[in-house]
């Protein structure tokens, strides 16, 4: 028995020792004691289910001590190996194709596997090692080993443990005799063994790379711990830090084998409680990145070909291995910042599967709890936490591919330590196939799931983390998968708020001084987004693109086959919201409005997507965005805009945006890596239409837009709406497309809803004893009273047009259609041309002048001299250098990879902007359905007094219509002889004819008869086609050829009416209309004044000027009403009233008029409520008869205040 014993014995040993012999095998009793030993990296890598571009290099044991239990026990106890100190050296090979074997052994060492379990194999499975030290160095490589430096080599890890065990036990990990456990696998069909290992402490250490000494960049420990980059990161020499320490944990290990011993399945278990890490320093945790993303670039390389990487040893065909830490808690700590990390239940398992030519990989990554923390600020903040609400979803949501991956290793159900949270806080599934198939087959398929998050926004915390990364996480492309796969992301995030607190003292202030526009009752900003997602792969689905009718996309349609020289993504949101963050001096007046607690809503998008797709120009791989050559279509789409801003929020976001600009630029510096410059030559040649793509198209959609501008929150929390703009159905898509030698740029905008609402004059009117009531009915603010304080200055009444087809559809407010063709050659100018045809229909236009010189008093915009006011000005001053200046400010085209900054391969591609005016223009531009109304002083208080009878404006006022007004502009043709200004097939002018017609021209006076009328108070009726019709041909001169100036001659004109005109008007009327000219005029030239006062050109153009511009109503029109005599021989005492007094009087006399009938009316109404006070059945309808008393006397208020202004 013993004889049988031995041969067991070293039968195991030559499996796992190289060079092993029988004369190394000396038993002493029963105990074996070796030195010095090789193991065989093969079987330790096919025992440990290690990925295969790791290899292990080295592998050796100090000292080897092996005692035999007693004869008589052998089947019930297990042999115990104890070792003294076991060094591995682990590397990532970097040429998979031709692997180093550690082994030396011949290949009929694995023989015995898969010819049945025998005693030797129970011997083996049932043993108990003991190791008192194990140091491990993992070296990888990080994706360099293909192209890169040496500073971006990652750090290598040393790893100790300490007293570690590994013992066999049941299916329930209870250390039990051998033979129960053995009693599993009984009536199984399999062979099952069960290992546990427990160690005492675990401790890594980052060791810089050898190849870090050999970088002239990094090698400067000399200088000093303190020395920074420009960017203000430390980059000093890492010498080496130790990470983690004092970890405990244990491993349960599932070997599943066949009834023949052949391996069939490992499943490693690993569980950790606690994993600290006290204090990491800034270099520490670069390196410690570094590290993380070479051990990930080992694990994933998609270049591994596994019939190159037959071993001696083969290895199960099924693997799982996962670890499960209970608590991590990683703290940095540096003289400037410090940050803390903590996570909870983390998991980590990567499953797989293979076949021997082909591998299946599933990662699974799971996190329950996250927080990380800035302390070094004060007060403290935490940058990253999980939403303060409660998690609504049930269960995990699991991808299809990660669904029955494979059968069961572990035969039982999970424990407990593995049982994470029912729903995690962020969850990644990734399917990974090696090596990569061939299209359409999928490469790579990985799915994100996130839980609410809320992140806070620091700037410092900010670029110290965009620098980590970016020096951390360095990929080179085609390390993990190669260029011509497919492969397809999934992420969605159900809720996220991102706060950026925004100090006021951080902020530029151009101006100078102190400026009160910038208000100081603001804190920060808060973006809140709802359902977030973003998908890539070819093989998307996009509706907003409409791919299947576009002929340029044909590869994009669906049912075509997908491969990697196509790129499809798309984004969005359910809602996303931007609100600014109150102070505490205004939080308690907002929260007895009831609205969130310190949050003022301005901005809101419901139903936010954007869409994708390109393909590259010759099918081959996609890896230049965009694709030089290529097709591209963008998408960007909104069910719903709505903003609401005043001028202190306004002020406060540009500033915002500038400051959020500020920092991204210094994120943009740190993070700038030291790779390579490329050559452009090498790449894409040298011209810029060579590098952008030949076909591009983004379109915009919105269907609902809404923005509300608000009075100042001086006077109230959320403020008094001024203005209301709404607009449905918005639709632009602007194209490009390469044509040879020259391009096309196309344009079109289709917007088929517009409506332009400002406040009333009238202050007074918006508040309802004091306070304002701010309820919304059909979509209008409305007061107390029940009456809008908004007045319709510009809306669109939409008509409809049968289709070919039967159906009827609505004629859009807008539709322009643009067409710009550009030759690249300057010798082709004959070929520039461009085309424009444009269509305004259904334009109604209200208020005047008048009133619009009011609004710009009540917005600010004109203070009380004429000129713009102090607001305005230095508004201005901050915008012109502020964030906006940059943005509009026009940009050369910039590659960051040119080794010549600034020319793109030594030619400089500005041509294109020497080309000057269009060779050929077309000019088309279509006014159809208009109609303005001139409305006083006196229209706008009857529009107020009668608003709820909805009365007709245009029966109160004077108002013009026309059918069509219609502009054609363009060239002559150039085959007609002697063409005008054509020379050498070029014309001299671009635009020779242009012909201007108008049909149905009319112009209604006031009615007396006021009847109900549905849209904005205007009556849409013109059923008989009247009016005057009027066009006009111009052409140029055939004279001035030689000169530089243009002549226009009228060529012909056509004036007719096809119905009789009735022109019936009273003196009355007409004085009327001239005082609404006046008025209108005055207005028209105050507001040019102080336009020209706002542009600084009252001293080029004089004083005088700018005082008769004021003043033109008053010069012009009162010369029209005055007689000579009266005014050479009358003073203006004995003349008595003029007519335009006469026109005051009726005014005055209208509006007493109004107040009598008013007075009366609420005279009746109090007679009544006195009577039926009496009978006390009657209480609602006595409310009833309140409320409209009070609206009576709202009006009478009303209409005293407009008397007092007109006398």
């Amino acid at each position: 028995m013993e004889s049988i014993l031995a041969r067991a014995l070293e039968y195991t040993l030559k499996y796992w020792l190289k060079s092993f012999s029988r004369d190394q095998f000396k038993l002493q009793g029963r105990t074996v004691q070796l030195s010095n030993l090789d193991i065989n990296g093969d079987a330790l890598h096919a025992s440990m289910g290690l990925p295969p571009a790791l290899n292990v290099a080295t592998a050796k044991v100090g000292k080897l001590e092996i005692i035999l239990p007693y004869v008589s026990n052998v089947q019930i106890e297990p042999i115990v190996v104890q070792i003294d100190r076991l060094d591995l050296v682990l590397e990532e090979n970097s040429d998979v194709d031709s692997p180093r074997s550690s082994s030396g052994m011949q290949s009929s060492t694995s023989s015995g596997k898969g010819s049945g379990y025998g005693f030797a194999d129970k011997i083996a499975d049932g043993m108990t090692i003991q190791v008192q030290t194990v140091n491990l160095l993992l070296e990888t490589r990080g994706g360099t080993h293909a192209k890169g430096g040496a500073a971006w080599a990652p750090p290598m890890a040393s790893i100790t443990m300490r007293n570690i065990l590994l013992y066999t036990t049941n299916e329930n990990w209870q250390a039990v005799n051998l033979k129960e456990a053995r009693d599993f696998s009984s009536n199984k069909n399999f062979i099952y063994v069960f290992k546990k290992l427990e160690w005492e402490s675990l401790s890594i250490d980052l060791l810089p790379h050898p190849d870090m000494f050999s970088d002239a960049n990094l090698a400067r420990s000399q200088v000093g711990s303190t020395q920074r980059d420009d960017d203000g990161a430390k980059r000093v020499f890492f010498g080496g830090e130790r990470f983690l320490e004092g970890i405990s944990g244990e491993a349960y290990i599932t070997v599943q084998r066949t009834e023949l011993n052949a391996p069939l399945g490992l499943e490693v278990q690993l569980h950790v409680t606690e994993a600290v890490c006290p204090a990491l320093s800034e270099p520490g945790l670069r390196a410690l990145l570094r590290f993380l993303t070479g051990l990930y670039v080992c694990l994933n390389r998609g270049d591994v070909d596994l019939n190159a990487q037959q071993r001696s040893v083969e290895s199960a065909g099924r693997s799982l291995v996962s670890v499960v830490v209970d608590h991590i808690f990683l703290c940095i700590k540096d003289n400037e910042f410090q940050l803390e990390l903590l996570m909870q239940s983390l998991l980590f398992s990567r499953a797989s599967v293979s076949d021997g030519e082909n591998s299946r990989h599933l990662s699974k990554v799971m996190v329950g709890g996250l927080f990380l923390r800035d302390t070094f600020s004060r007060p403290p903040c935490t940058l990253v936490q999980p939403s303060m609400e409660a998690v609504t979803d049930s269960s995990l949501r699991i991808p299809n591919f990660g669904k029955d991956f494979c059968p069961l290793i572990y035969p039982l159900a999970e424990q407990q330590w593995q049982l994470t949270v029912a729903v995690p806080l962020i969850s990644l599934h990734s399917l990974q196939v090696k090596p990569s198939p061939l299209p359409p087959s999928f490469a790579s398929q990985t799915v994100i799931d996130c839980q609410p998050l809320m992140i806070h926004l620091q700037e410092e915390s900010c670029l110290r983390i965009s620098s980590f990364l970016a020096d951390g996480i360095v990929v080179n492309p085609g390390s993990i998968l190669p260029d011509s796969s497919v492969n397809s992301l999934v992420f969605t995030l159900k809720e996220l708020d991102i706060s950026v607190p925004l100090d006021i003292g951080k902020m530029d202030n151009p101006g100078g001084g102190d400026n009160h526009i910038r208000p100081k009752s603001f804190a920060g900003a808060r973006l809140h987004f709802e359902k977030v997602f973003f998908s890539e792969s070819p093989s998307l689905k996009l509706k907003l693109l409409n791919l299947e009718k576009d002929p340029a996309c044909f590869c994009l349609w669906d049912g075509q086959p997908i491969d990697a020289s196509m790129k499809k993504w798309t984004a969005g949101a359910s809602q996303l919201s931007l609100s600014l963050e109150t102070t505490a001096g205004l939080t308690g007046v907002q929260s007895s409005l009831g609205w969130s607690s310190g949050l003022w809503k301005c901005v809101e998008l419901k139903e936010a997507s954007i869409e994708l797709a390109m393909v590259s120009a010759d099918g081959s791989p996609l890896t230049v965005v965009p694709p030089p050559g290529g097709v591209v279509r963008i998408g960007v789409a909104c069910e719903q805009f709505m903003s609401n801003t005043s001028v202190e929020q306004l002020f406060f976001v540009l500033d915002l945006y500038g400051y959020i600009g500020r920092v991204s630029e210094k994120i943009a510096v740190a993070g700038k890596n030291k790779r390579p410059n490329r050559n452009m030559d090498d790449t894409l040649g040298g011209r810029l239409m060579e590098k952008v793509p030949s076909d591009t198209a983004v379109s915009l959609a919105v269907n609902v837009l809404q923005l509300r501008f608000l009075e100042s929150y001086s006077l109230d929390i959320q403020g008094t709406p001024l203005v209301q703009f709404i607009g449905n159905n918005l639709f632009l898509k602007v194209s490009h497309r390469t044509l040879g030698g020259a391009m096309a740029v196309s344009s079109t905008l289709c917007w088929e809803i517009v409506q332009v609402d400002c406040v009333e004059t009238e202050g007074n009117v918006v508040h309802n004893n004091g306070t304002l009531v701010d309820s919304v009915e059909n979509g209008s603010l409305v007061t107390g009273n029940g009456f809008s304080p908004l007045r319709a200055v510009f809306w669109v009444h939409n008509k409809q047009k049968c289709l070919s087809s039967g159906k009827a559809s609505v004629i859009p407010f807008l539709d322009i259609s643009i067409v710009h063709v550009i030759p690249f050659d300057e010798r082709d100018k004959e070929c520039h041309s461009l085309s424009v045809s444009a269509c305004i229909s259904g334009v109604r236009l209200g208020g005047g002048m008048n009133y619009t010189e009011a609004l710009l008093h009540r917005f600010g915009i004109i203070g009380p001299d004429g000129g713009p006011s102090m607001e305005l000005s230095k508004g201005l001053e901050n915008l012109s250098s502020g964030p906006l200046s940059k943005l509009l400010k026009p940009s050369a085209f910039v590659d960051n990879h040119l080794v010549d900054g600034g020319t793109l391969g030594g030619e400089k591609d500005d041509k294109l902007l020497q080309l000057g005016m269009p060779d050929d223009v077309d000019v088309s531009i279509e006014l159809q359905d208009w109609l303005f109304a001139l409305e006083g002083v006196q229209e706008m208080a009857e529009s107020w007094w009668f608003e709820k009878e909805v009365l007709d404006r245009e029966q109160r006022c004077w108002h013009m219509t026309f059918r069509s007004l219609q502009v054609k502009a363009k060239g002559s043709p150039k085959d007609l002889p002697n063409g005008k200004g054509i020379s050498n097939g070029i014309r001299r002018y671009p635009v020779e004819l242009v012909t201007v017609c108008v049909e149905g021209l009319e112009t209604f006076k006031p009615q007396a008869q006021r009847s109900p009328s549905p849209a904005n108070g205007f009556k849409e009726s013109f059923g008989i086609l009247g009016g005057i019709n009027l066009e006009v041909h111009m052409l140029i001169s055939e004279d001035n050829v030689e000169n530089e100036t243009v002549n226009w001659v009228v060529e012909n004109m056509k004036f007719s009416v096809k119905q009789p005109i009735e022109a019936i008007v009273t003196k009355e009327e007409l004085q009327h209309l001239a005082f609404l000219c006046k008025s209108e005029v005055d207005s028209m030239g105050r507001i040019a004044a102080g336009v020209l006062r706002l542009l600084k050109l009252e001293n080029s153009l004089g004083k005088d000027a700018i005082d008769k511009l004021s003043n033109l109503g008053i010069e012009g029109f009162d010369k029209i009403f005055s007689s000579d005599k009266l005014n050479r021989g009358n003073s203006a005492g004995s003349i008595g009233q003029s007519p335009l007094s006469k026109v005051i009087n009726e005014d005055q006399r209208s509006t007493i008029a109004l107040l009598e009938e008013a007075i009366l009316d609420s005279q009746a109404k109090c007679a009544t409520l006195v009577t039926e006070l009496s009978n006390a059945e009657s209480s609602e309808e006595n409310l009833t008869a309140i409320k409209e008393l009070r609206q009576k006397l709202d009006r009478m208020q009303i209409l005293v205040a407009q008397l007092q202004g007109q006398m």
